[in-house]
């Protein structure tokens, strides 16, 4: 993990090329809570944003940041623009103020493309870390190629995650129409697979995600390279998706091989305030090495360089300034 410095920001030509000017990150309101839409237990979207809001809270204790469980991407996407009444004051509140999401998913989400039936204007704060498809399998499974799954019992993650997402993505384009689908949260697919109730799961993730990794010590897991699926998926969804390989040692029983990768996003409204996307963003830059679960050490993980390539969602006008103050 490379550590922060103000030098390590590469960001000169292109938060420049945004004309935003520079302001003063500190964040001056009153006292307010900050939900981040998060994702689930055993997973590294819910471990990043507790981390996340801790150091949030550490750096501005008028943020009462918190990292909500949730089904994470689509979901998270939903929360942002979802009001509910607040039994305590009796005014309506804001779903979450912040969310982790898939790049797929954000781009879905600004266009009104399925599984969102209207567009939905996102800002984003920074791109944080790689997720990998990992199409998961027993050890001693007869499957080892995802066309091997045809007719076969596949966890496609659960319903309003960006691993439903994707799956249901890689599974058009692999023609995989017989499948025997099941939406399942990942603990509850990791038990199917342990008991031989599913014959695969789908998640996507960082490398190792512990609840896998801790499959893998109990019974022996494999991950199936899809490098003959990842040009389908490039060819009907664009540059959003890239072809990455997965650490070798990332679990005990894997090596490394292709996969697919999937940029991670924090994004919000266009109508968070300034100060508080300026607040949020110089944690992400300033402390990068604190936000790393220390399962996910030696993966792609915030890679401070990559911070502003938000695979084209805006970045947010206080999130601009704070690179670009960085920068200069």
């Amino acid at each position: 993990m490379t550590r922060v410095s103000r030098r390590g920001l590469m960001l000169g030509g292109l938060v420049g090329a945004l004309g935003v000017a520079c302001t003063d990150s500190g964040y001056r309101g009153a006292a307010r809570d900050l939900k981040i839409a998060a994702g689930e237990p055993g997973g590294p979207y819910l471990a990043f944003a507790e981390r996340l809001a801790e150091q949030i809270r550490e750096a501005q204790p008028l943020l009462r940041a918190e990292a909500l469980t949730t089904q994470a991407s689509v979901a998270n996407i939903e929360l942002l623009s979802a009001s509910m009444l607040d039994p305590a004051t009796g005014s309506s509140v804001r779903g979450a103020d912040l969310a982790l999401t898939h790049a797929d998913a954000a781009e879905a989400a600004a266009t009104g493309r399925p599984p969102f039936s209207f567009a939905t204007q996102l800002r984003a704060l920074g791109r944080i870390y790689e997720n990998y498809l990992q199409v998961v399998v027993r050890a001693d499974s007869p499957v080892h190629r995802v066309a091997d799954l045809k007719g076969r019992n596949v966890s496609m993650g659960a319903p309003g995650s960006g691993a439903s997402l994707l799956a249901t993505r890689l599974a058009a384009v692999a023609e995989l129409t017989d499948l025997r689908r099941r939406q399942l949260r990942l603990a509850e697919a990791l038990t199917a697979l342990e008991r031989r109730e599913v014959d695969a799961l789908v998640w996507s993730g960082g490398v190792p995600t512990p609840a896998i990794a801790e499959l893998d010590e109990r019974v022996g897991v494999r991950l199936l390279p899809l490098d003959d699926v990842y040009p389908k998926l490039r060819a009907a969804h664009g540059p959003v998706y890239e072809q990455v390989s997965v650490p070798a040692g990332g679990y005990k029983s894997v090596r490394s091989l292709p996969t697919v990768g999937v940029a991670n996003l924090v994004v919000c409204l266009p109508d968070l305030p300034d100060d508080i996307a300026a607040e949020v963003t110089t944690v992400l830059a300033e402390r990068a090495d604190r936000l790393v679960p220390q399962e996910a050490l030696g993966a792609q993980f915030l890679d401070v360089r990559a911070l502003i390539a938000t695979a084209g969602i805006p970045l947010h006008p206080g999130a601009a300034a704070v690179y670009r103050e960085l920068h200069g």
